[in-house]
């Protein structure tokens, strides 16, 4: 009888350590890997980290180093007859000098193009571009867009580090972004926010805005470099900032990669970008606006100038017209109207819906090249 009792206490025994090791093993299965003594930490699962998206975008972001070559005008007071007499003409000679900026820039192309800011670049005859592993590379300007404030520059270094693009406009206010580029060139930085806003628009930053704003601090030096999202891939290209002091506060812009590879396609293409312009201009609806104009308020673009014998003239198109869509689209606001007709080619068909003396009208229009803007 003590034999077995003594039995059935082992077996009890061992039957319920080996439950406790099998639910021990199946909450922390890690405790049956090997570790050895010198091995790092486990690395942190989920958001914690986005190591992984800077590690794939950052090679890829470029510094850009411009120069440029000033000509100062000498002090009228040197063209005095005194001050000639005793000095000559020495004094009345321009001078020159070399002026540097710095800027980044994103390498997204094998072929070596690489978008950056055209106010980074512009009136520069040396473009040189350094790579994260410190190569450095002579680069040309393939061509500038002042409009967007885009410029395709094309590196001449072989096997570069090429950023993928994501999707801009599938961009949620809310979703974590990061700015990577050479702020103040203290070198490659990567800072971390959120899109703040989107399609941020009369900024008075260039002709055509549709901004991506974000808190991710931007500082110089950030101009042209990349926007990316918690993936690694690029969704803007990093332009200004608002800033009384010239540092972050926190409310920065970025050209959403969208336009970008359209002003990057189309510079490679041609050399320029082409967009379509009918000769109109105007201002978006509003309550007040509608109501001095004695029509019922709804979105659109009220028609405030007609450029005579452009497109829109010889459309029939009038001052005070009240344009409410394009192709069908309904118009919502300036920039989103310069858009859909920018992205006509010249010689295309444009329906215009026109709400005139209360009535609507549907006018075709022969869209022609926009004009280059002075910058």
């Amino acid at each position: 009888m003590k034999l077995y009792r003594v039995a059935a206490f082992l077996f009890t025994s061992i039957a319920t350590g080996l439950a406790a090791a099998f639910i021990v093993l199946l909450l922390r299965p890690e405790l049956l890997s090997p570790r050895s003594e010198n091995a790092p930490p486990a690395a942190v699962e989920g958001a914690a980290s986005y190591a992984n998206a800077v590690a794939r975008a950052a090679p890829s972001v470029v510094n850009v180093f411009a120069t440029k070559v000033t000509r100062s005008k000498p002090n009228p007071l040197f063209e005095d007859p005194l001050f000639r007499r005793f000095f000559g003409d020495k004094l009345r000679q321009p001078t020159y000098r070399r002026e540097n900026s710095l800027g980044s820039g994103v390498i997204v192309d094998e072929n070596g193009y690489i978008l950056t800011n055209n106010h980074v670049i512009r009136g520069a005859s040396e473009v040189q571009v350094v790579l994260r592993d410190g190569r450095r590379f002579p680069a040309r300007i393939v061509g500038t867009d002042p409009e967007t404030d885009l410029a395709v520059l094309q590196a001449a270094g072989g096997k570069l580090p090429v950023a993928t693009l994501g999707q801009s406009e599938q961009l949620r206010v809310g979703d974590v972004v990061m700015a990577i580029g050479n702020p103040f060139g203290v070198g490659q930085t990567v800072t971390l926010g959120i899109v703040s806003a989107t399609g941020r628009d009369q900024l008075g930053i260039a002709a055509i805005e549709n901004f991506i704003q974000t808190d991710a601090a931007i500082n110089p030096g950030n101009s042209g470099g990349a926007l990316i999202n918690a993936r690694g891939e690029v969704v803007g290209i990093n332009t200004a900032i608002f800033s009384e002091s010239g540092g972050s506060h926190g409310i920065g812009f970025a050209i959403p990669v969208r336009i970008a590879r359209t002003v990057l396609e189309q510079i490679a293409k041609n050399g320029r970008v082409i967009r379509g312009w009918i000769g109109v201009s105007g201002q978006e609806v509003t309550p007040a606006l509608a109501e001095s104009f004695n029509f019922r308020y709804r979105k659109g673009l009220l028609i405030s100038g007609v450029l005579e014998g452009g497109p829109a003239d010889r459309a029939g198109i009038l001052p005070g017209d009240l344009l409410v869509s394009i192709d069908g689209h309904p118009v919502v606001s300036a920039a989103q109207a310069l858009d859909l007709i920018a992205g006509h080619a010249p010689g295309e068909q444009l329906t215009l819906g026109i709400e005139r003396d209360g009535q609507l009208l549907e006018l075709e229009a022969t869209v022609a090249e926009r004009p280059p803007q002075e910058e």
